[in-house]
């Protein structure tokens, strides 16, 4: 397969399952205002999916959405396959992506020395 068709089905897989995780999964110990998926790797012949979720909170609350999410993905990929409509929906991998909890505390210390610099100039 080619590489452009490689990254095409990478993005359709996490617009869709973005989708369906912010609108059909029904399940109260889901915030899913903090869940995002920031990344999807898909190999040569889509056999499976490593989907990077990215979930905003405490760890305890991180651990818990992963569990409800790893208990979701029969029905993430039976909705994923009936979407975009392939005959074999990929295996789902779901990992925890910190990479924009990461991001945010970087951010919030550069703001912090920022602010040091101007009451040390004064």
């Amino acid at each position: 397969m080619s590489k452009r068709r490689q990254e095409r089905m990478a993005v359709e897989i996490k617009r869709v399952l973005s989708r369906i995780i912010q609108e059909d999964i029904k399940d109260p110990r889901i915030d899913f205002s903090t869940v995002s998926i920031t990344r999807v790797e898909v190999p040569n012949d889509f056999s499976h999916a490593r989907v990077n979720v990215s979930i905003l909170g405490d760890e305890h609350k991180q651990e818990e959405t992963m569990k409800t999410l790893q208990k979701a993905k029969g029905y993430l990929r039976t909705e994923l396959a009936r979407e975009i409509q392939i005959r074999h929906a990929p295996e789902l991998e779901l990992r925890l992506d910190k990479s924009i909890e990461h991001g945010i505390r970087i951010s919030s210390l550069l703001e912090g020395l920022k602010e040091e610099n101007k009451t040390g100039d004064e």
